[in-house]
């Protein structure tokens, strides 16, 4: 029986939080994208020269890679990926780091020298705090020397979280009136609104509609893929609950836009574990 609460939003109803809708206005508004960057790391960054949404890089032997939301490149040879997190993730500081990972993997070739690595910047923007007790809007990550943390090790890889959810006056008016906007929708700055500006005019876009409802379609066929293997995941472990455990895995791979794990999920056994260790269902 498909579960008929799973509900999707249509064309129409995604706004700038959706990860489509995010990632078309920050790469089709490369000034706005900047304008974003700027706001997030305070201070300027160079013109942008590469952005591409939804950039894969699949580099291990298996086939497992990342699929990044928004990642581009300055003309000073710095590198960005900005990422958009709505729900509560406990494992975002192993994400960071195998992000950072992937990304550098991608920079270096063969043979070259470690100076060739790219600065980097990795931003996840969540609706959530992931700190609840501390309470920042934003929390910048380096690394430091336990011993004596005045050591600038200068790596290059620079990571942030913003959070919507922040109760400290840690941030500027122009990034809380950002961060408000995208838990409420409503406009307080010239910035949110260009935004929203870009969200109304890009639900008119039918090019994109019509991507989106392909996506949707695909998401679906994998969902009553997923589906499928966990009435036989059932059959093994307690109907209800192997069908139920597969079933939250397939929509917990989609929304991280992990498409190429559900094959090798329904596939693979000890992988589908793996995943379940993974996502805290097992």
């Amino acid at each position: 029986m498909r579960d008929t609460t799973r509900k999707r939003k249509t064309y129409e109803e995604l706004d700038f939080i959706d990860d489509f809708m995010f990632c078309k206005i920050l790469q089709n508004n490369l000034d706005l994208c900047k304008e974003l960057t700027e706001l997030i790391i305070g201070k300027e960054i160079g013109e942008i020269i590469t952005s591409e949404s939804q950039k894969s890089i699949e580099i291990t032997a298996d086939g497992r890679g990342v699929r990044f939301d928004v990642y581009f490149e300055d003309d000073a040879s710095t590198v960005y990926d900005i990422e958009m997190q709505t729900y509560h993730d406990s494992n975002l500081p192993k994400r960071f780091r195998y992000y950072q990972g992937m990304i550098d993997l991608n920079l270096i070739e063969r043979n070259a020298k470690f100076d060739d690595l790219k600065n980097s910047y990795i931003v996840f923007i969540c609706l959530e705090n992931p700190f609840k007790k501390v309470g920042l809007h934003k929390y910048s990550i380096q690394n430091t020397c336990v011993e004596d943390p005045s050591i600038d090790f200068k790596d290059g890889a620079y990571k942030m979280i913003l959070s919507a959810e922040g109760d400290k006056d840690d941030v500027s008016e122009e990034m809380k009136a950002f961060l408000q906007y995208l838990s409420t929708k409503e406009v307080h700055s010239d910035f949110t609104k260009r935004l929203n500006e870009q969200v109304i005019t890009a639900r008119k876009h039918d090019k994109w509609r019509l991507e989106y409802m392909t996506l949707l379609e695909r998401d679906e066929r994998m969902w009553e893929q997923g589906h499928q293997v966990g009435i036989e995941e059932g059959v093994k472990e307690g109907f209800k609950e192997g069908e139920t455990l597969f079933a939250l895995l397939i929509n917990k791979l989609i929304e991280d836009d992990r498409r190429e794990d559900i094959d090798h999920a329904a596939m693979d056994e000890e992988y589908r574990h793996s995943l379940y260790i993974e996502y805290h269902l097992k």
